[in-house]
C-alpha cells in the first residue's frame, strides 16, 4: 500500500466533499413565491377518542384574518408594522427575550434575542427568529378547539388580557394570562410563563366547562415559518446549516426535506414524547408537548410555507370540570443545556450530521476544558492535545515506522538506481528491504485514519454550536466559527505543514514527491475559508505531530548508531 498516495487521496476527498457541501445547489425549477394567504395548514387529521361525526370542524388553516398586519398585503394593512386595531399586542421583556402576543388568538409574533447580534460587526443588531413580516414570517400559535360544534379558542378568537406590558425586573419569573369565554360559559385560560436566564416558555391552556353539556375538543400548537430555498456559499456560513422541519418521533429525528415535502406531501406521525422544531443555524423554535401522552405531528410544506402542528387526543369534559393542555416552547439559541433540561433529545436539533455520536462527546469535553478555561480558543488546543495524548501509543508505532523508513532513504535510493529499468524487480527488492528492517510503509496511514473523523467532527461542532458563535480567542481572531479575516492562521498551518513534511520521508516516484511538495500550498487555500476554530485545531495537531516524530526520529537514531556500534564491537571481537 502505498502511504504518500493514500494521504494525497485522503485530504483531496475531504475537501472535494467539504467544497460539494459549500457549493451544491439543485438546478431544477425554482418554486415561485408564495404570500401566507394562499397557503393552508394541515387539516386535523383523526385523533384518538374523536366522535365519528366530526366533519365540518374548524381546521388549522393558515387565514388572512389569522395573521397579524405585518404579515398581509401592504395594500390592505390598516397600520404599518402592528397587528390589526381591535386586536392589540402584548409587549413582554425578559433578560434575555423581547417578544410580542397578539391577542388575537395569543399568537407569538415577534420574538427578538437581545443578548445575540446578528453579526460580530453589528453588535445593536440583535437576532429575530419570530417575524410578522411577510417576507420572513414566523409565528408560533396555539388553541383549544371544540369538536361539537361550539365556539373555539383558536388562532382567530379575541383573548381578553388585564396589561399589555410585562417585564421581568428583579423577579424571576413571569406569567402572562389571556382568558376567552363564549356565550355557552365555557372558559379558556391562557398562560405564558417566561424564567429568568431561559428561552423555554411554558404554555397552559386550562379549559374550564361552565356550561351545561359535555364540551368535547383538543389543544394544538402551531409553528408557522417561511423557509426559502437555500443558496449555499463557501463565503457564508450559515448556509451551510439545514433550515427547516425536523421532528423526533420517539425514537429517532428526521429532518424533513423541501423536495420530499414538496413532491411527496405533508408527514404525519402519532407518538408519544415526540417533539417538532423549525431549525436555522444556531437557532430553532420548538414545540414539546407532555411526555407519556400521544399527540398527532403534522408538517406541511405548501411552495416556501412550512406549517408544523401538535395536536392532542381528545378529551371530554365534563360540566363543571377542567382540562389543561401542557406545552413547553423553545424560541432561541440552540443551547444544548436548556435544550436537554426540556427534552433529552431535543439537543438533536444541533445538526451534527452522521458524526452526530462523536461531535456531541466531543463538545461536551470542550464544554468541560471551556469552564476551566473560559476561552474557547484555548479550549480547543487542550482538548486536541488531550485527543494526541489518548492516541499516543498509537501514533507511535507509525512514527517509529516513518522514522525508520527516513533512515532507509540512501539504500531506497541506491534500489531505485540499480532497478530504474525494472519496476517490478524494485518494487521485490524494496519489499525485501523492508521485511529484513522491519518497516511497515502504511503505517503512516494510521495518524491520517485517526485525525480524519475528528477533523470532520471538530469542523461541524465550530459549525454547529452556537456556544462558540462569534467566541474571540486572541489578538485577530474574534469569532472562531468564521475564517481567519486576515489569513494568518492558514498561513502558520500551510507553514507548519511544510516542516512536517521535511521531518518524514519522500517516497515514490518523482511527480508524486512534487505533488506532496505542493500540498501545504493547496491546504492553506482550502483552509483559508474554514472556520478559524478549525484551523487553530489543525495547527495545534500538527505542531504536536512534529514535536512528535521529532522526538522518535531522534530516539530511532540513536537506536540505529547503537545498534551499528554493537555491530561494529562483534565484528572487531571477531578478528
Amino acid at each position: 500500500m502505498d502511504n504518500q498516495r493514500l494521504l494525497i487521496w485522503a485530504f483531496f476527498g475531504v475537501m472535494v466533499w467539504m467544497t460539494y457541501q459549500a457549493w451544491v445547489q439543485d438546478y431544477g425549477p425554482k418554486p415561485e413565491a408564495v404570500s401566507p394567504t394562499e397557503v393552508e395548514a394541515p387539516d386535523a387529521p383523526p385523533q384518538e377518542g374523536t366522535p365519528p361525526d366530526v366533519d365540518g370542524l374548524p381546521q388549522l388553516v393558515v387565514e388572512e384574518q389569522d395573521l397579524p398586519t405585518t404579515a398581509r398585503p401592504a395594500a390592505e394593512a390598516q397600520a404599518p408594522d402592528s397587528a390589526p386595531l381591535d386586536a392589540p399586542v402584548i409587549h413582554v421583556t425578559t433578560d434575555v427575550f423581547d417578544i410580542e402576543i397578539n391577542t388575537r388568538g395569543g399568537t407569538l409574533q415577534r420574538a427578538v434575542l437581545p443578548r445575540y447580534p446578528v453579526a460580530k460587526d453589528r453588535p445593536d443588531e440583535p437576532v429575530q427568529l419570530l417575524s410578522a413580516s411577510a417576507t420572513d414570517i414566523g409565528l408560533i400559535r396555539s388553541g383549544v378547539r371544540s369538536l361539537n360544534g361550539r365556539a373555539s379558542a383558536d388562532s382567530a378568537a379575541q383573548f381578553e388580557v388585564p396589561r399589555l406590558s410585562y417585564a421581568l425586573g428583579s423577579t424571576d419569573e413571569i406569567v402572562v394570562p389571556l382568558t376567552w369565554s363564549d356565550d355557552t360559559g365555557v372558559t379558556v385560560r391562557k398562560e405564558f410563563r417566561f424564567r429568568r436566564g431561559s428561552y423555554r416558555i411554558d404554555l397552559e391552556q386550562t379549559l374550564a366547562n361552565g356550561s351545561s353539556a359535555e364540551w368535547r375538543g383538543d389543544g394544538f400548537v402551531q409553528i408557522v415559518r417561511r423557509f426559502a430555498e437555500q443558496e449555499r456559499s463557501m463565503f457564508d456560513v450559515d448556509s451551510y446549516s439545514f433550515a427547516g422541519p425536523i421532528i423526533f418521533n420517539g425514537e429517532s429525528s428526521e429532518k424533513l426535506d423541501r423536495d420530499d415535502l414538496l413532491e411527496d406531501g405533508p408527514a404525519q406521525y402519532t407518538t408519544t414524547n415526540g417533539w417538532l422544531a423549525a431549525i436555522q443555524h444556531h437557532f430553532l423554535s420548538a414545540a414539546v408537548p407532555e411526555a407519556d401522552k400521544a399527540h398527532i405531528f403534522h408538517i406541511k410544506l405548501a411552495k416556501d410555507m412550512a406549517t408544523q402542528s401538535v395536536i392532542a387526543t381528545t378529551v371530554s369534559v365534563a360540566p363543571g370540570d377542567e382540562h389543561t393542555f401542557r406545552q413547553t416552547l423553545f424560541v432561541g439559541p440552540k443551547l444544548q443545556a436548556q435544550l436537554e433540561e426540556i427534552h433529552p433529545r431535543l439537543k438533536l436539533t444541533v445538526d451534527y450530521g452522521f458524526l452526530t455520536i462523536l461531535s456531541q462527546p466531543l463538545f461536551w469535553l470542550l464544554s468541560k476544558a471551556y469552564a476551566l478555561f473560559a476561552n474557547w480558543g484555548v479550549a480547543i488546543i487542550s482538548v486536541t492535545i488531550l485527543i494526541k495524548l489518548v492516541f499516543y501509543k498509537l501514533t507511535e508505532s507509525s512514527g517509529r515506522s516513518m522514522a525508520k523508513m527516513r533512515n532507509l532513504q540512501p539504500r531506497i535510493k541506491a534500489l531505485q538506481e540499480r532497478y530504474k529499468e525494472d519496476r517490478q524487480q524494485l518494487s521485490q527488492a524494496m519489499m525485501d528491504l523492508y521485511k529484513r528492517e522491519k518497516v511497515n510503509p502504511a503505517a503512516g496511514c494510521l495518524p491520517i485514519l485517526i485525525q480524519m473523523p475528528f477533523f470532520l467532527a471538530f469542523y461541524w461542532v465550530l459549525l454547529e454550536s452556537v456556544e462558540m458563535r462569534q467566541a474571540p480567542f486572541a489578538l485577530w481572531i474574534t469569532d472562531l466559527s468564521s475564517r481567519d479575516p486576515y489569513f494568518i492562521l492558514p498561513v502558520i498551518m500551510g507553514a507548519s505543514m511544510f516542516l512536517q513534511q521535511k521531518l518524514n520521508p519522500q517516497v515514490g516516484d518523482p511527480v508524486q514527491v512534487k505533488v506532496m511538495q505542493i500540498m501545504p500550498i493547496i491546504f492553506t487555500a482550502f483552509f483559508a475559508f474554514f472556520p478559524s476554530g478549525l484551523v487553530l485545531y489543525w495547527v495545534t495537531n500538527t505542531v504536536l505531530s512534529i514535536a512528535q516524530q521529532w522526538k522518535i526520529n531522534k530516539v530511532v537514531e540513536a537506536e540505529s548508531k547503537q545498534k551499528k556500534g554493537g555491530k561494529k564491537k562483534k565484528e572487531k571481537a571477531k578478528d
